[in-house]
This record gives C-alpha cells, sequence and structure tokens, in this order.
C-alpha cells in the first residue's frame, strides 16, 4: 500500500511538470531569436543565448519575461536601457540613443506578427525607431501593448482598430505627431489609454467620450487644442491628465466617479462648473495655469476625498467666504498668483503641519506670504474687462470680413461654373459611363476628373523620375527608325513594342496601343492623366505619350503611343530558365522579385484612386534591370481599354472583389513558376494543380521544384511560400488572401531565408 502512495505522488507531480511545461514551435523560437537579432543583441536578452530553446523556462527578470501556454508565447516582455533624452526627433537614427540605421521597424514588426497568440506585449526603451507599421495588427489576440521611450514617430496606424481584444495601449515618450485617431471608440474592452510625452496636434476626439469602459485617460505633454468634449457618460473614468497641452474652451462638467483630474498648463478659459463641487470621490485637482476667472467653488476645499488642490496661476477674482469648511484629507493646497481679496478662511489659514497652504501674489489681507495692493487686482480685473470688449469688436470685424470675401469668392466661383458648364456638354455625355441605377460607379467620371494619389509610395517612387510630357509623332519616328523591324522588341494583346532612342541619347520602349473606342479628346486625357500618375519604384516608369489622330472613319482612331523607361536586363522569365543565356536567380533573389511585384500590386490596389486591377501579371511582364531590381509593366492597361467598361450592369462590389481575386491568382502563378521554373509551368494549368499535391513531401518537391531552388533555399523559407502559392491559385476567389497577406508572407520568407543564409555562412567561416 506504501508503494502504491508513493507512486501515486509520482505521477501526480509529473502530469504537473507535463502541464507547465511548454516546447515552443519551431517557427516561434526561430521568431524569438530574429526578434533579438532586430533589436542587436541587447544585454537584457543574454539569457536568450541557450541550445535547447526552453524560452518558457526563464527566469523573469525587472528586464525580460516571457510566458508560454499551449506551446505559445502569450506574453513577452523587454525592457532596455535606452532612455529617451532627446527633446527632438528627425526620423533618422542617433548614435548611443536609437537602434543603429539598419534597424527595418517592418522587418522587425513583421517577425513580431509571428508570435500570433501574443496577448501581452512590452517593448520598452530599447531604441525601436520609425512608423508604426500597418502590420501590427496581425497580433489579433493583443490585450496589452505597451511601447513606451522609443522613438515611434508618425500616425497611430488606423489598421490598429482591428485590435478588437485590446484593454491597454501605451505609447508615452515618442514621437508621434500626427492628430488622436478617432477611432478608439472601436475598442470595447478599452480600459487604460496613455499617449502622453509625445507631439500629438490637433482636437481632443469627440469620439472616445462613448468608450465607456475607459478608466484612465492620460494625455499630457501633447500639443492638443480646441475643445475639451463632455465626458460625463464615462462612469468608469478615474483619470484624466491632460496636463501641458494648448486646450483653449471652458471646462465641460466630469464623471463622478473621477479620483484624479490634472489639467493644469492648458489655456482653460471661464469658470469651474459647480459641478466639479460634487465630484465626492476626487482625490487631486490640478487646474493651474491656465485662464479660470470667477469666483473660486467653495465646494472644492469640502469635498471629502481631496488631498490636494491647486488653483495657481489663473485669474480668480472675489473673497472666500468666511464659512468655507476643508475636507479632512485636504493636505495641499495652492491659490496663489490669483486675484483674490479679502480674508483667508480659517481652515486655510491655520497653521498646521498636516496642510500646506500657498497663497501668495493675490491681494488677500495677510501679512504673511507676499501680496499685492486691493487695488492692483480691481484694476487687473478691470484691465481685463476693457481688453475683452476690444477682443470682441476687433474678432467681429475679422469674421464680418471673412463672411464677405467668402461670399464674393463663392459668386465669382458660380459664375465660372456656368461660363464652362456649356463649354463641357459637347463632351459630358462621352465620358465613362459605368453607373447604374441604385449601383456604386467603378470608375467614376468625377473619380478620373480629379484623381488623385494617396499613397507615399508614389511620393518616394517620383522622386528622380523623369516628368511626364508629350512626345511628338516626329520624335517617335526619329527615335524607333520609322518603328524599323529591327527596332521591335515584341509584341503583346495590346500592341507592339518598340526600343527607342531619343535626342538626348536616353533609351525609351515605345508602345503602340489600339484604343477600339471613341473617346473624346478630353475624356482620352482624363484616362492617360490618370495612368500618368501611377508612380511606384517598382513599376516601369510611364514618360509620356503621343496621340496620332488617324483617318476620320477610322474605327481605332486614336492610336496611342505610350513612351515607357527602357529596362535593359531582360524579363524575370528569362532569368528563371536554364535555357537562358541570363543568370538563373537564386532562391533569396527569387524572393526579393516577388516582393517587389507585390509591393507594386498593392500599391496599384490600394495606392490609387480608382484602384487598378486586372495588370496583367506574368513572369514576361516583370522586368529586371541592371541591378536586378524588379518592375512591373503592363500595368493599368484596363483604364485605356474597355476592361474598366465592364462592371456595368453588374454588382460593382463584387466586380472589383473578382478584379482583385483575378490578380492574386495570376501571382499564384508566378509565385508557382518561381518555384518550378517556366519548364514546367509551360505544361498547363491541369498539370500543374495535380502537382501541387506533391509539394507537401519531400520527395514530391525534389521532383517538382526547380533544383536551383532546392539547393539555394530553406526548407521553412520554402514552405511558407508554398502555403502561400496554394491559397493564390485557389478555384474559390473569396478565398484568396489579400496582396497585404502576400506581401507579408513573402517578407517573412524572406528574412527567414537571410538567417539561414547568415548562420550556413557563419558554420562554414567558424573553426572546427
Amino acid at each position: 500500500m506504501g508503494c502504491f502512495k508513493i507512486l501515486v505522488i509520482v505521477l501526480v507531480i509529473c502530469c504537473f511538470f507535463i502541464e507547465n511545461t511548454y516546447q515552443l514551435q519551431s517557427y516561434e523560437i526561430q521568431a524569438l531569436l530574429q526578434l533579438r537579432k532586430h533589436l542587436e543583441y541587447p544585454v537584457q536578452l543574454d539569457v536568450w543565448e541557450n541550445d535547447d530553446g526552453d524560452f518558457c523556462s526563464l527566469t523573469s527578470t525587472l528586464h525580460m519575461s516571457i510566458t508560454c501556454q499551449d506551446n505559445s508565447v502569450t506574453e513577452l516582455k523587454i525592457k532596455g536601457d535606452k532612455l529617451v533624452k532627446l527633446t527632438e526627433f528627425h526620423g533618422f537614427a542617433v548614435p548611443n540613443q536609437t537602434l543603429s540605421e539598419g534597424f527595418s521597424i517592418d522587418s522587425f514588426v513583421t517577425t513580431l506578427t509571428r508570435l500570433s497568440n501574443l496577448k501581452v506585449l512590452t517593448l520598452v526603451s530599447l531604441g525601436i525607431w520609425g512608423p508604426l507599421p500597418d502590420k501590427i495588427h496581425r497580433l489579433a489576440s493583443l490585450e496589452l501593448l505597451d511601447m513606451s521611450s522609443n522613438f515611434l514617430f508618425g500616425s497611430v496606424p488606423f489598421q490598429m482598430s482591428r485590435l478588437i481584444k485590446l484593454h491597454t495601449l501605451i505609447f508615452d515618450g515618442n514621437f508621434f505627431n500626427d492628430t488622436i485617431p478617432d477611432w478608439f471608440d472601436s475598442y470595447n474592452n478599452l480600459t487604460i489609454l496613455s499617449l502622453k510625452n509625445n507631439r500629438l496636434t490637433g482636437q481632443f476626439p469627440s469620439s472616445m467620450s462613448k468608450i465607456t469602459t475607459l478608466t484612465d485617460i492620460v494625455l499630457s505633454h501633447n500639443v492638443l487644442s480646441g475643445k475639451l468634449p463632455d465626458l460625463t457618460a464615462l462612469s468608469n473614468l478615474l483619470l484624466l491628465d491632460l496636463r501641458e497641452n494648448h486646450l483653449d474652451s471652458e471646462l465641460t462638467p466630469l464623471p463622478k466617479r473621477l479620483t484624479t483630474v490634472l489639467l493644469s498648463s492648458n489655456a482653460f478659459t471661464g469658470e469651474v462648473p459647480e459641478e466639479f463641487g460634487t465630484l465626492n470621490q476626487l482625490q487631486h485637482l490640478d487646474l493651474s495655469n491656465n485662464s479660470l476667472g470667477g469666483m473660486v467653488p467653495a465646494g472644492l476645499f469640502s469635498l471629502s476625498s481631496i488631498s490636494y488642490l491647486n488653483l495657481a496661476s489663473n485669474v480668480f477674482s472675489g473673497s472666500l467666504p468666511s464659512s468655507l469648511t476643508c475636507g479632512g484629507e485636504l493636505g495641499f493646497v495652492d491659490i496663489s498668483d490669483n486675484r483674490l481679496v479679502g480674508r483667508l478662511p480659517s481652515c486655510l489659514n491655520t497653521v498646521s503641519d498636516k496642510r500646506i497652504v500657498k497663497v501668495s501674489e493675490n491681494c488677500l489681507s495677510l501679512d504673511t506670504q507676499y501680496q499685492h495692493s486691493e487695488g492692483y487686482c480691481k484694476q487687473a480685473n478691470s484691465d481685463k474687462k476693457r481688453i475683452t470688449v476690444k477682443e470682441i469688436a476687433l474678432l467681429t470685424g475679422v469674421i464680418v470680413g471673412i463672411v464677405i470675401v467668402v461670399v464674393f469668392l463663392l459668386v465669382a466661383l458660380l459664375l465660372f461654373r456656368r461660363s464652362q458648364r456649356a463649354h463641357n456638354m459637347v463632351d459630358q455625355h462621352m465620358l465613362p459611363k459605368v453607373v447604374q441605377h441604385n449601383a456604386q460607379p467603378q470608375v467614376p467620371s468625377e473619380l478620373l476628373a480629379n484623381a488623385r494619389i494617396i499613397s507615399q509610395a508614389a511620393n518616394i517612387g517620383s522622386q528622380g523620375a523623369p516628368s511626364y510630357r508629350v512626345f511628338s509623332m516626329e520624335e517617335l519616328l526619329e527615335a524607333t527608325k520609322n518603328f524599323d523591324q529591327s527596332t521591335l522588341l515584341g509584341e503583346g494583346s495590346v500592341g507592339k513594342i518598340y526600343k527607342g532612342r531619343l535626342g538626348n541619347g536616353a533609351y525609351v520602349a515605345v508602345r503602340s496601343l489600339n484604343v477600339y473606342r471613341r473617346y473624346s479628346n478630353r475624356n482620352l486625357k482624363l484616362r492617360l492623366d490618370l495612368l500618368s500618375k501611377f508612380r511606384h519604384p517598382h513599376l516601369v516608369s510611364l514618360l509620356g505619350h503621343c496621340i496620332d489622330g488617324g483617318a476620320p472613319d477610322d474605327s481605332t482612331v486614336p492610336r496611342i503611343f505610350l513612351i515607357y523607361e527602357y529596362i535593359s536586363n531582360g524579363n524575370y522569365r528569362a532569368h528563371l530558365s536554364e535555357n537562358s543565356t541570363r543568370k538563373i536567380l537564386k532562391w533569396s533573389d527569387r524572393l526579393s522579385v516577388l516582393i517587389a511585384v507585390a509591393k507594386a500590386v498593392h500599391f496599384l490596389h490600394t495606392g490609387v484612386i480608382p484602384s487598378s486591377f486586372s495588370n496583367r501579371l506574368k513572369t514576361s511582364n516583370i522586368l529586371l534591370d541592371e541591378h536586378n531590381m524588379a518592375k512591373l509593366s503592363d500595368y493599368g492597361m484596363s483604364i485605356l481599354m474597355e476592361e474598366s467598361e465592364k462592371a456595368k450592369g453588374e454588382d460593382v462590389t463584387s466586380w472589383h472583389m473578382t478584379k482583385k481575386g483575378d490578380d492574386v491568382y495570376n501571382f499564384g502563378f508566378i509565385l508557382l513558376e518561381s518555384l518550378v521554373g517556366p519548364t514546367v509551368t509551360g505544361k498547363g494549368e491541369a498539370f500543374l494543380f495535380k502537382e501541387m499535391a506533391s509539394f507537401g513531401s519531400q520527395d514530391g518537391r525534389r521532383r517538382i521544384v526547380d533544383p536551383v531552388v532546392l539547393s539555394t533555399s530553406s526548407n521553412e523559407s520554402l514552405s511558407i511560400v508554398i502555403s502561400i502559392t496554394n491559397k493564390c491559385i485557389s478555384t474559390e476567389s473569396s478565398t484568396r488572401p489579400s496582396f497585404e497577406d502576400v506581401l507579408w508572407n513573402l517578407q517573412y520568407a524572406a528574412q527567414v531565408q537571410a538567417t539561414a543564409d547568415a548562420d550556413q555562412k557563419s558554420e562554414v567561416t567558424s573553426p572546427s
């Protein structure tokens, strides 16, 4: 019986250890090691240098802790020693302050999101710098995020609104310099919001008054201005800290449960609402350094829980009632630098070790603490009233003047619009019509007429690019030797392409297009103007166009020539074929090409208005320059051809999704060709779909995957791309991923490959 009891105890102990021991997935171990590398091996993570990868059993310290559950990391806390000591930050690496110039916050967050089960993430004082990427939203399980004391700048990304489980968000001590997002009310569980010590501008968002779960709002030391909205609906709010901003409205009533209100060093005006005297749970109230006036509410002093009351440096006037009483917890009062007169109430005039009272620079009847004469305060109040009258008169005059100017401009604009209307009537009915009753337009004429680029990528892509211009037919004839056959580069479904040399010696590619529709000149120029704005580092630059009028009875009038930059190093397909004279690309180079193209297509889908779909994606339309940088050609043709008109008569939203899915599907075959080579893909889709099942086994991969890929890729990197390829070529368009998902997976595959290459190089060079 004794042995049996011992056996039971041993089994219980074993079960306990089994339940509390977690073996992480290999990709999570690799992600953690990659994070350490991104953070440039901080000393706080030296304990990660173990060979068994048992991160879940590491002892927590003040600077690092990892919590695991079900073989996944659920909590990661890292606190470094790179304290923010700068008052200004210009978006570049700073020696001994930030991580180095080689740090990429995009790659860092990409790696971080591989820990998909994270609930708690704390990354404090690590020198992380850059704008926070949208892809942070992929941490869908996140409940607490603290990235305080780093060098994050720009805006808080909108995609974070998808982190619906978040209850604590802390970005203190960074350099965010946009407005406070107005989408925080999408968080149904948010309790703590702290963005202090940033450079946030704009107004306090009124939408925040809808987040009834909030207990703490901390937005101090920013550049907020305007009105403080009504927050009385925030029934759970305990802390409101808006110190050192530029808020300049009158104070509004506050929620009843508040214990701490810090509104000092703003520009609040008017009187303190009487409702402040009913905040019975209030312990700390700081209204100093504002422009508050009127009588000091006597009820503030007698609040049952108040311990700290600071009303200094305002313009409060009048006298305090002699019957004023002080709460039993009141230990600090500062009413200095106001316009108060008369005598102090006894509860403020009694010398006590339990209460500090500051009353200097008023006009009180006191012998202690410096006071002005009573006349000074009366004169100051009188001057303030006179100044206020003058300010009102001046403001009224300015407003009247502005109204007159606005009315004049509106009348002038109306007259101008009327004069133009008759001129536009001839062409107006010929603009693209895709609007159906009770349906949204695919390419409405308003968007074509006012097309605008909304992506920063467009600005980056246009830097250093030649300006767009109109070419003459004579220039093209001379550049292509009258379109001599020797200059023909190829012929596609939308026309022939010629190589040309301009008068300045620059080489160009000239595409001849036949537009099978009679567009008016205005309509055609609008379409060409839109296409000219598609600038991105991984799109072949459109340099200009030429319109050949043709004969009046020609059904293909007009003929259009598009002039592109000339890319000299051939197309991607040629660099995949063993029969080509071009250098065969290894796996890491292929990933670079795929990432570049994915970025370009993602830009065409989301970075321009209207979006460009059906972008003729295939390996022969991806060109490589002398540095092997990939650029997509043949994009945006649907704008000039009739494909953009096909939304007519069908639901436009579903049409958008179908066209997006078509690009994803075609890109899937680019991925597939990158894996197996053009020889195999030439056998047709049916053969490829059948062979895709072979990717699941090592033997199958060896049979179908390009030998160059097999010899230069890591197994994990290859598996990531195979997985996303399967999703892209799904027969169900609704199940295909977005290009954002595709891009994210490719970037991660490239990171995994880079790590594997570095490890292999280290093994080769290290002494045996």
